[in-house]
């Protein structure tokens, strides 16, 4: 998705979503090769963004409220409370919660080999995203 693609709130949520996703990829890759030296937090938190806007996108693109808030459990049971189809075991991604604020200004202990699984289950988001909105375009 490009910018110029970019034609309501659903698909603003859903680019903003990609880039958060490739930031933490690029970070991710540049701490592993210990190229740069950050707080693994920083990727943490950059996938906590990309899944709460993929969520927010969701809710847009079905002309549902989207909740001002940061918080993955909410924003999954708003989902779900609107009848919205989610996938098989989203609820793994509410761990992420943790760096929505505390991730930002603590140091949160995580081992490293948790991003393997989030980077995967938030590529399955983006791909349930992106399915969900070609079915609604069709």
């Amino acid at each position: 998705m490009k910018k110029n693609d970019i034609k309501n709130s659903a698909d603003l949520f859903l680019y903003k979503a990609i880039v958060d996703f490739n930031s933490a990829s690029a970070l991710y890759k540049l701490f592993m090769s210990d190229e740069i030296e950050i707080d693994i937090e920083k990727v943490f938190f950059d996938l906590q963004q990309s899944v709460e806007k993929l969520l927010k996108s969701i809710l847009a693109k079905n002309c549902v409220e989207v909740l001002k808030t940061h918080d993955i459990y909410q924003l999954i049971k708003h989902c779900k409370d609107n009848n919205i189809q989610l996938y098989d075991n989203i609820e793994l991604l509410i761990d992420l919660n943790d760096y929505a604020v505390e991730g930002r200004y603590d140091i949160i202990c995580d081992d490293i080999e948790d991003a393997k699984e989030y980077f995967a289950e938030v590529e399955k988001l983006i791909k349930h995203v992106k399915e969900h909105s070609l079915k609604e375009r069709k």
